[in-house]
Protein backbone atom coordinates (compact mmCIF):
# COMPACT_ATOMS: atom_id res chain seq x y z
CA UNK A 1 0.00 0.00 0.00
CA UNK A 2 1.34 3.51 -0.96
CA UNK A 3 -0.55 6.38 0.77
CA UNK A 4 0.16 9.84 -0.03
CA UNK A 5 -0.73 12.33 2.68
CA UNK A 6 -1.98 15.81 2.14
CA UNK A 7 -4.93 17.62 2.92
CA UNK A 8 -8.13 17.53 0.80
CA UNK A 9 -10.21 20.24 -0.56
CA UNK A 10 -9.36 22.39 -3.89
CA UNK A 11 -7.43 25.40 -1.43
CA UNK A 12 -4.54 22.66 -0.69
CA UNK A 13 -4.35 21.63 -4.27
CA UNK A 14 -0.34 22.50 -5.12
CA UNK A 15 0.83 23.23 -1.44
CA UNK A 16 3.81 22.13 -0.40
CA UNK A 17 1.96 19.49 2.47
CA UNK A 18 0.55 17.41 -0.34
CA UNK A 19 3.22 16.87 -2.45
CA UNK A 20 2.55 13.21 -1.03
CA UNK A 21 -0.99 13.63 -3.00
CA UNK A 22 0.99 14.55 -6.01
CA UNK A 23 2.99 11.02 -6.23
CA UNK A 24 0.20 8.94 -5.92
CA UNK A 25 -1.81 11.16 -8.39
CA UNK A 26 0.99 10.46 -10.76
CA UNK A 27 1.20 6.79 -10.32
CA UNK A 28 -2.76 6.26 -10.69
CA UNK A 29 -2.18 8.46 -13.90
CA UNK A 30 0.44 6.30 -15.01
CA UNK A 31 -1.10 3.09 -14.20
CA UNK A 32 -4.47 3.72 -15.31
CA UNK A 33 -6.25 4.00 -12.32
CA UNK A 34 -9.65 5.71 -10.76
CA UNK A 35 -9.52 7.03 -7.29
CA UNK A 36 -12.47 5.71 -5.61
CA UNK A 37 -14.06 7.17 -2.25
CA UNK A 38 -14.84 5.44 0.61
CA UNK A 39 -16.74 6.92 3.30
CA UNK A 40 -15.89 4.41 6.20
CA UNK A 41 -12.08 4.84 5.25
CA UNK A 42 -12.21 8.29 4.94
CA UNK A 43 -9.86 8.12 1.79
CA UNK A 44 -9.88 7.89 -1.87
CA UNK A 45 -8.09 5.01 -2.78
CA UNK A 46 -7.35 2.86 -6.15
CA UNK A 47 -5.99 -0.33 -6.62
CA UNK A 48 -3.67 -1.29 -8.98
CA UNK A 49 -1.88 -4.78 -9.84
CA UNK A 50 0.92 -3.79 -7.83
CA UNK A 51 -0.55 -1.61 -5.20
CA UNK A 52 -3.21 -0.14 -3.63
CA UNK A 53 -3.25 3.86 -3.56
CA UNK A 54 -4.46 5.58 -0.88
CA UNK A 55 -5.29 9.43 -0.13
CA UNK A 56 -6.72 10.34 3.15
CA UNK A 57 -9.71 12.94 3.41
CA UNK A 58 -9.51 13.21 6.98
CA UNK A 59 -6.83 16.02 6.84
CA UNK A 60 -3.43 15.61 7.32
CA UNK A 61 -3.64 15.28 11.39
CA UNK A 62 -5.97 12.38 11.18
CA UNK A 63 -4.03 10.53 8.33
CA UNK A 64 -3.62 7.63 10.95
CA UNK A 65 -7.58 7.04 10.84
CA UNK A 66 -7.32 6.20 7.04
CA UNK A 67 -4.20 4.40 6.72
CA UNK A 68 -5.26 1.96 9.58
CA UNK A 69 -8.70 1.92 8.29
CA UNK A 70 -7.46 0.42 4.68
CA UNK A 71 -4.58 -1.35 6.27
CA UNK A 72 -6.88 -3.16 8.52
CA UNK A 73 -9.59 -3.88 5.74
CA UNK A 74 -6.47 -5.52 3.27
CA UNK A 75 -4.56 -7.25 6.27
CA UNK A 76 -1.57 -5.04 5.36
CA UNK A 77 1.45 -5.17 7.61
CA UNK A 78 2.96 -1.44 8.74
CA UNK A 79 6.09 -2.89 6.58
CA UNK A 80 4.39 -3.13 3.91
CA UNK A 81 2.94 0.21 3.84
CA UNK A 82 4.76 3.23 2.16
CA UNK A 83 3.86 6.16 3.58
CA UNK A 84 5.00 9.81 0.70
CA UNK A 85 4.91 13.06 2.74
CA UNK A 86 6.65 16.15 2.46
CA UNK A 87 9.64 17.34 4.73
CA UNK A 88 10.52 20.73 5.97
CA UNK A 89 14.25 19.26 6.85
CA UNK A 90 14.87 18.45 3.00
CA UNK A 91 15.93 20.84 0.73
CA UNK A 92 13.18 21.10 -2.21
CA UNK A 93 14.53 18.63 -4.80
CA UNK A 94 15.68 15.82 -2.58
CA UNK A 95 13.70 12.20 -1.57
CA UNK A 96 14.84 10.11 1.08
CA UNK A 97 13.81 6.75 1.75
CA UNK A 98 13.86 5.14 5.16
CA UNK A 99 12.47 1.92 6.19
CA UNK A 100 11.57 3.20 10.38
CA UNK A 101 12.04 6.63 12.13
CA UNK A 102 10.56 9.29 14.31
CA UNK A 103 8.37 11.93 13.19
CA UNK A 104 10.40 14.22 12.39
CA UNK A 105 7.95 16.82 13.63
CA UNK A 106 5.19 15.70 10.93
CA UNK A 107 1.84 15.47 12.29
CA UNK A 108 0.42 13.01 9.74
CA UNK A 109 3.40 11.09 10.47
CA UNK A 110 2.63 11.33 13.88
CA UNK A 111 -0.74 9.98 13.53
CA UNK A 112 -0.03 6.98 11.21
CA UNK A 113 2.54 5.56 13.85
CA UNK A 114 0.00 6.14 16.52
CA UNK A 115 -2.73 4.33 14.63
CA UNK A 116 -0.09 1.17 13.57
CA UNK A 117 1.74 1.25 16.82
CA UNK A 118 5.34 0.97 15.18
CA UNK A 119 7.57 3.32 13.94
CA UNK A 120 8.32 0.55 11.26
CA UNK A 121 6.60 1.88 8.71
CA UNK A 122 8.26 2.72 5.43
CA UNK A 123 8.14 6.13 4.14
CA UNK A 124 9.63 8.53 1.25
CA UNK A 125 9.88 12.20 2.36
CA UNK A 126 10.02 14.91 -0.22
CA UNK A 127 12.11 18.09 0.10
CA UNK A 128 10.00 20.94 0.17
CA UNK A 129 12.55 23.15 1.88
CA UNK A 130 12.70 25.15 5.19
CA UNK A 131 10.45 27.62 6.19
CA UNK A 132 10.83 31.14 7.04
CA UNK A 133 12.04 31.22 10.73
CA UNK A 134 8.41 32.34 11.44
CA UNK A 135 5.54 30.87 9.57
CA UNK A 136 6.38 27.44 9.02
CA UNK A 137 2.05 26.52 8.76
CA UNK A 138 1.55 29.03 6.03
CA UNK A 139 4.91 28.09 4.56
CA UNK A 140 3.72 24.49 4.41
CA UNK A 141 -0.36 24.94 3.67
CA UNK A 142 1.66 27.90 0.50
CA UNK A 143 1.81 26.96 -2.88
CA UNK A 144 5.76 26.69 -4.46
CA UNK A 145 7.34 30.18 -5.50
CA UNK A 146 7.26 30.26 -9.83
CA UNK A 147 11.09 29.34 -9.77
CA UNK A 148 10.87 26.19 -7.98
CA UNK A 149 7.50 24.24 -10.02
CA UNK A 150 10.09 23.27 -12.97
CA UNK A 151 12.52 21.20 -9.51
CA UNK A 152 8.62 20.24 -7.72
CA UNK A 153 7.53 18.46 -11.02
CA UNK A 154 11.19 16.74 -11.41
CA UNK A 155 10.66 15.54 -8.00
CA UNK A 156 7.19 14.54 -7.98
CA UNK A 157 8.58 12.48 -10.84
CA UNK A 158 11.31 10.87 -9.20
CA UNK A 159 9.30 10.04 -6.25
CA UNK A 160 6.99 8.57 -8.10
CA UNK A 161 9.86 6.89 -9.94
CA UNK A 162 11.32 5.74 -5.93
CA UNK A 163 8.01 3.76 -4.83
CA UNK A 164 7.85 2.20 -8.26
CA UNK A 165 11.47 1.01 -7.54
CA UNK A 166 10.57 0.95 -3.79
CA UNK A 167 7.92 -1.96 -5.06
CA UNK A 168 9.66 -3.73 -7.64
CA UNK A 169 12.68 -4.19 -5.86
CA UNK A 170 12.26 -3.51 -2.26
CA UNK A 171 12.77 -0.80 -0.15
CA UNK A 172 16.38 -0.79 0.31
CA UNK A 173 17.54 -1.18 -2.79
CA UNK A 174 15.46 1.92 -3.89
CA UNK A 175 17.21 3.75 -0.64
CA UNK A 176 20.17 3.02 -2.19
CA UNK A 177 19.47 4.57 -5.87
CA UNK A 178 16.93 7.30 -4.55
CA UNK A 179 19.00 9.07 -1.23
CA UNK A 180 21.48 10.66 -3.34
CA UNK A 181 21.73 13.84 -3.91
CA UNK A 182 19.97 14.13 -7.35
CA UNK A 183 22.65 15.45 -10.72
CA UNK A 184 20.83 18.83 -11.78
Amino acid sequence: MVVGLGNPGAEYNRTRHNVGFNVVDLLAAEWGLSWQHSKSWHALWAKGEKAILVKPTSYMNRSGESLSAVANFYKIAPSEILVVLDDLALELGRVRLRTEGGTGGHNGLESIIMHLGTEAIPRLRIGIGAAPSEGAVDYVLGRFFEEEIPVVEKTIKRAADAVKCAIDKGVLSAMNLFNKIPES
